[in-house]
């Protein structure tokens, strides 16, 4: 039996915990020194301090108590998806889990910490803004997306075909 790769996931969690937290300390600080709201860092990105109180995009800002309830819906799901980590067959689905959680507790530790989630990616071009966001929603975009690839595209392909080659059931099988 192939070992299951979930110190492989956790890795992958912790790495995109720690580099969450550490580019969001460093923008922070940096912020701080900008003189405007919105600091241009190329052509077609801008760093701009943000908190976000809601859900996701802002939306439904948050009240003490609801930002309890999305710390503990982050943790819950962090849980999840580590059992589900536990269980991964593949490094591209412990990759997959391990950025997710990593993401989750990421902007968990930003509620509880800060009472909201600090974004500060801004993308944009030809006169269109992108919503602002953080490494960590990057991590939990990334991870749904792998989890879907490989949910409808990559399972098809590893998949051995069956053992057994389908035959017309008998008359003694078929139903009345």
């Amino acid at each position: 039996m192939q070992r299951r790769p979930i110190l492989f996931g956790l890795l992958v969690a912790l790495v995109v915990l720690v580099a969450d937290q550490a580019s969001k300390s460093v923008v922070l600080a940096w912020s701080a020194s900008w003189g405007a709201a919105i600091k241009p860092v190329a052509p077609f990105v801008d760093f701009a301090a943000l908190w976000n109180y809601g859900i996701s995009y802002g939306l439904f800002p948050q009240g003490e108590t609801g930002r309890w309830v999305l710390v503990a819906i982050k943790v819950a799901a962090a849980i999840l998806f580590a059992i589900w980590l536990a269980r991964a067959r593949s490094r591209f689905e412990a990759f997959a889990l391990g950025l997710l959680i990593g993401g989750a507790i990421g902007n968990a530790v930003d509620r509880v910490v800060y009472g909201a989630v600090f974004d500060f990616v801004s993308l944009h071009a030809f006169g269109y803004r992108w919503y602002v966001f953080n490494l960590a929603d990057v991590a939990v975009v990334v991870g749904v997306a792998m989890l879907l690839y490989d949910a409808f595209l990559g399972g098809a392909s590893k998949s051995p075909p069956s053992a057994v080659p389908m035959s017309p059931r008998s008359g003694a099988e078929r139903e009345p």
